[in-house]
């Protein structure tokens, strides 16, 4: 419990980091559109979300390939949690497709962390990843509301790796 109430202080303290967004979400856990069986609960999700490259791949001026730092946590009502630590791009999906600046971002990520399954789905380690898709639209006050959709998974470094389905949406607030 300190290990979690240490975590959750470290996450919301906003003079830790300079500059990023606070990522709020709520959503359903173990979402299956192929109609087999599944443990479904809600998913609570807090983010924080640096705005520093850790690493910049391609010309200056095309930011797209910025890798920048994400910490977070996720729990259900089923009491499961994750904590995790990982790495996040976004670009302007107006820009991407149509190459026309748009309020619309795409964010994809990559996480690893720690899973404690409490009552809820049995993922086969303690040590999970997460994937994410996320598409937001940026409101006149740099707020974003959107849609994100994860997958969590041990990359079979357990005996087994069911995996799990996240549907959320997501509110950002910039700091």
């Amino acid at each position: 419990m300190r290990k979690f109430i240490f975590i959750a202080i470290f996450l919301f303290s906003g003079s830790v980091f300079a500059g990023g967004y606070n990522v709020f979400g709520l959503g359903v856990y173990d979402i299956k559109f192929d109609g087999s069986e599944t443990n479904q609960a809600l998913d609570l999700r807090f983010e924080k979300r640096l705005d520093y490259s850790l690493l910049t791949i391609g010309p200056e001026s095309y930011d797209f390939f910025e890798l920048k730092p994400l910490f977070g946590i996720e729990a259900t009502s089923d009491s499961a949690s994750y904590i995790l630590a990982g790495i996040y791009l976004e670009d302007d999906a107006g820009d991407m497709l149509t190459g026309k600046s748009s309020n619309f971002i795409f964010t994809p990520s990559f996480s690893i962390g720690y899973y404690d399954e409490g009552d809820g789905k049995k993922l086969g380690n303690d040590i999970e990843f997460r994937t994410s898709l996320e598409f937001t639209y940026q409101l006149k006050n740099k707020s974003r509301i959107g849609i994100s959709f994860s997958h969590i998974s041990n990359a079979n470094l357990g005996d087994k790796n069911p995996g799990v389905e996240i549907i959320n949406f997501v509110y950002q607030i910039p700091y």
